[in-house]
């Protein structure tokens, strides 16, 4: 069944706490499927990670672990009980066990898992795609594909044809599959479950054992013969032909098709994350506190060099530096944000908009529109490459975000439709081959760095477009690019911990020490040197 990206599934989202959306959001959200599989009721768990994924060496620290547990529990994105998952899982009487052993992953974030409890024992396999978005793609030794975007109702058994065509009749769905693993399943996708009348008739025919509901994980649903307007820029250009829409419209179209929502539904939707993400700031700006981490609130220095006089001259640019570093802080101090693409690059996009639309005293449906028009250029990024530093380094967050950021920027200044284009080409441009090497397994830097310089590499690039200089190279194209490129880097370079700056003796020494405790020890270290 063919899909498209959402801007609220795939690009700005899922509003979270944790470090990393690939690692935290998109763990709880495979969590939340495997508990449904189980009905609830899990009691032993055996997750096993491939040493040559990112997982061997991420999970724990980048919150893979807190993710998963959580969703193992029933919690969603932004609960507040997940920094103290352990003691959750505990008080659960869960019994989990992680081992790193070759299991022939082919992508570098896949998740086995075996769930046991007094009745039954179940499998799934599952990977994370980047920012938050995840796919089942085995359960019970039979291949699937599901994304968590449909109410999927798996109905174990003897299936038979004539069961199959008995269940066509009498539901409407969006897709029925016949699986055939370890154990035999019938695979209903729609946007219900199958009514409880016909739950009772299944079981009486016999053919049945019991059935599993697995609710989507995700905010936009899909549905069989699912279209969108234009998928590349080069489409949408010939969309637009004879419409004269600006970027923030076309989003605004694309996503109330790919939806199933209404236009104002689509604005709506966008302001109540931007109302999110003025809140990080806005709590970030006051400081930051989390024992486990290292970089204290970075930006409570910045404020008072400002308020000095003490910065290089810029107020703008510097408003934006300083929002882009309160909103890494909250993440960091695992407090709510967006993902706008992921966890990692959450400050940027935000920061940007954000910051400049406050300097020049905008209003709320000025940031609003901005924030779509990177929607939508996330949108040509996630189709064609990706957002997961996993597959592509930071070039894929931080790269993805300036991009992103560069066209909202645009929106803001009254800029028009090529220019907005342009200034997302010459930013992603900028970023090719950025790699992923987060120090002491912490996605705090050099990833504050990292959103910094994406946010104003998005200023710089959309006063370059705004200017009209010439990008040369198209924005579809600079995608394929991205692809290309971010498939050439190094296992090392790709958010395994194992390149870089992640392992400087410095780093290490960091490492050592959070792995001690030693977190005044630390703070007296940085300060020596």
């Amino acid at each position: 069944m063919k899909s498209y990206p959402s801007i609220f599934n795939d690009v700005i989202g899922p509003v979270m706490r944790g470090p990393s959306s690939s690692h935290c959001a998109a763990s709880l959200r495979i969590g939340r499927i495997c508990r449904d599989l189980m009905d609830g009721d899990i009691k032993e768990v055996y997750i096993e990670f491939d040493p040559n994924g990112s997982l061997a060496t991420t999970h724990k620290g980048q919150g893979s672990d807190m993710g998963l547990f959580g969703g193992f529990l029933g919690w969603e994105a932004d609960e507040e009980r997940l920094p103290d998952y352990l003691r959750a899982i505990e008080e659960a009487g869960l019994q989990i066990k992680i081992d790193i052993h070759p299991i022939g992953a082919t992508h570098p974030n896949t998740y086995k898992v075996t769930l046991k409890n007094t009745k039954e024992t179940r499998t799934v396999t599952a990977i994370s795609t980047g920012g938050g978005m995840i796919e089942i793609i085995e359960i019970d030794g039979a291949p699937v594909s599901m994304a968590g975007d449909f109410y999927q109702t798996l109905i174990y058994g003897t299936p038979s044809k004539k069961l199959v065509d008995h269940i066509e009749r009498s539901f409407s769905c969006d897709e029925i599959r016949l699986h055939k693993g370890t154990v035999s399943f019938i695979e209903i996708k729609s946007n219900q479950f199958i009514p409880d009348s016909l739950y009772k008739t299944l079981l009486e025919m016999g053919e049945v054992q019991f059935i599993k509901k697995l609710h989507p994980v995700l905010p936009i649903m899909s549905r069989k013969n699912l279209s969108v307007p234009f998928i590349t820029c080069e489409e949408m250009l010939e969309y637009n032909r004879d419409k004269n829409l600006d970027l923030w419209e076309l989003a605004v179209a694309y996503e109330s098709l790919r939806g199933h929502i209404s236009e104002q539904e689509v604005f709506e939707k966008m302001r109540d994350i931007l109302k999110i993400m003025q809140h990080a700031i806005d709590l970030g700006l006051k400081g930051t506190k989390y024992a486990d981490r290292i970089l204290g609130a970075q930006s409570l220095g910045f404020q008072e060099r400002m308020k000095e006089k003490k910065l290089v001259e810029g107020d703008i640019l510097n408003r934006v530096i300083l929002y882009t570093s309160a909103m890494m802080e909250v993440k960091s101090s695992m407090g709510v944000v967006v993902a706008a693409p992921t966890a990692g690059s959450c400050g940027a996009l935000p920061g940007a908009i954000i910051g400049i639309g406050r300097a020049l005293e905008l209003s709320e449906d000025e940031m609003v529109k901005a924030m779509l028009a990177a929607g939508i250029t996330g949108v040509f990024i996630a189709a064609h490459a990706t957002f997961a530093a996993e597959v592509g380094g930071c070039m894929a967050e931080c790269g993805s975000g300036s991009g992103m950021a560069a066209a909202g920027i645009i929106g803001l200044k009254k800029g028009t439709l090529a220019q907005a284009l342009a200034a997302a080409s010459m930013a992603l441009q900028s970023s090719l081959g950025m790699i992923c090497d987060m120090i002491a397994d912490r996605v705090e830097a050099p990833c504050l760095n990292r959103n910094v310089m994406a946010a104003t590499n998005a200023i710089s690039c959309a006063n370059m477009a705004l200017s009209d200089y010439d990008h040369l190279i198209p924005l579809d194209e600079v995608i394929e690019t991205m692809k290309r490129v971010g498939d050439a880097l190094p296992n090392t370079h790709r958010c395994t911990g194992l390149g870089g700056l992640a392992i400087t003796k410095t780093a290490k020494k960091i490492e050592a020490q959070l792995a001690k405790g030693e977190i005044e020890q630390r703070k007296t270290f940085f300060k020596v040197c």
